[in-house]
């Protein structure tokens, strides 16, 4: 049986999006994506009103 590991890195691709959605940092050559504060926020949100109601397509 084959193991893969992850790849390591050494530094980031330029051509990434950085919007301020997600960071992404190198943590010892892999790659660690983070939600900024507004995105988590806005997954709690919707995840509540996802148990009272069924979210919209924009939603």
């Amino acid at each position: 049986m084959t193991i893969n590991l992850p790849i390591k890195i050494e530094n980031l691709p330029r051509s990434l999006p950085l919007d301020g959605a997600v960071s992404i940092d190198l943590v010892e050559g892999v790659p660690i994506f983070r939600a900024s504060s507004l995105v988590i926020e806005r997954i709690e949100r919707l995840l509540t009103k996802q148990k009272e109601a069924a979210l919209t397509d924009k939603e």
